[in-house]
């Protein structure tokens, strides 16, 4: 790819190699394992399903990219 600029490629490329990476962890929610993305503290976003049955990969409910929202367990 070639990038056209006036601008000095170090104000253009400046905090490309800091980028945050985002926050997974994996949760069990109504028996479906799964890994899902930090929101805020009451939701997150699905990632993927690690373990569950298998008709539970059709429910939408479950689709990667969907919002759920939890109560954090503290132990």
């Amino acid at each position: 790819m070639i990038f056209y600029t006036p601008m000095p490629m170090d104000i253009v490329m400046e905090g490309f190699d800091k980028q945050e990476e985002p926050s997974y962890f994996e949760i069990t929610l109504n028996g479906v394992h799964m890994q899902v993305q930090a929101i805020n503290e009451r939701q997150a976003s699905i990632v993927r399903i690690l373990s569950c049955e298998l008709q539970d990969y059709l429910n939408p409910q479950y689709a990667p990219g969907k919002l759920i929202e939890f109560q954090p367990v503290l132990r």
